[in-house]
């Protein structure tokens, strides 16, 4: 039976693991069974819950508390991220190149009962009409991070488009930068395993005297996963990571300030 991730927007997670005979996972989403159609569960057309794998929920809290403030979600679509910063009570300008993408979005964060100022552009060129606190920026990349639950990734991704990407990934994450207030945070994301999509992209932007400073995370900002940070303070997760609740996803994400 394939496993789907929910998080809960309106009660605590120990109660929709109840509601859902699912598990509370350390990072705090909850992990279930779906017996039959996903939008037969309990709490799914009240908007109580989406669904999100457990390792692309972590990038969105390391931008830590930000009710109030205005919050870029760059390459936003299908919205998990932007639902999680608007549920957090974040001013959310989601930004996709995608109007069909949106339009899913936008049903999601209806079903949800939240909301989001919704950008069709291309995030590279977009600016928003004064820089954000924060920024979220979960770049195009391989998804080889995704194997897990889709093992003919390793047959489907070439070189080739490796070599696409990481261009992109670089004019993504300059144009992030430009969008965040000094002071403010941003945070780079890539479901990828491969290092020239994650590490490799913040080493060569701080070696190129990009006005920003990595942001260490604490384990504690991810249910205590120590095993997932990196010595330079980066998230990493991996497939192998919480092997006795399913695994998670391969993800990589850095937190940066804008100086």
């Amino acid at each position: 039976m394939p496993e789907s991730i929910v998080s809960a927007v309106k009660q605590d997670a120990a109660v929709w693991a109840e509601h859902l005979r699912g598990r509370v996972l350390p990072t705090g989403t909850v992990r279930t069974i779906a017996h039959g159609a996903i939008s037969l569960l309990p709490g799914f057309a009240e908007g109580a819950w989406w669904v999100q794998d457990a390792a692309a929920a972590l990038p969105a809290r390391l931008l830590g508390p930000v009710a109030g403030l205005r919050v870029v979600d760059l390459c936003a679509a299908p919205g998990g991220k932007t639902a999680q910063l608007a549920a957090a009570g974040a001013e959310v300008t989601a930004v996709d190149r995608s109007a069909a993408r949106l339009e899913r979005l936008a049903d999601n964060l209806s079903r949800l009962h939240l909301a989001a100022r919704i950008v069709a552009a291309d995030a590279a060129q977009w600016r928003p009409a004064a820089p954000a606190e924060a920024v979220l920026l979960d770049a195009p990349c391989t998804a080889t991070g995704t194997i897990r639950r889709h093992p003919d990734i390793p047959w489907l991704k070439t070189p080739d488009d490796l070599a696409k990407l990481v261009p992109l990934q670089d004019r993504l994450l300059a144009a992030a930068i430009e969008m965040t207030a000094p002071g403010g945070v941003l945070v780079y994301g890539v479901c990828s395993l491969q290092p020239e999509e994650g590490p490799q992209r913040i080493a060569a932007l701080l070696a190129a005297g990009a006005p920003v400073e990595r942001v260490p995370i604490d384990p504690a900002e991810i249910g205590g996963l120590a095993e997932a940070i990196t010595p330079a303070g980066e998230l990493r997760t991996l497939p192998c990571h919480l092997p006795e609740l399913g695994g998670l996803d391969g993800f990589y994400a850095a937190r940066l300030r804008r100086r």
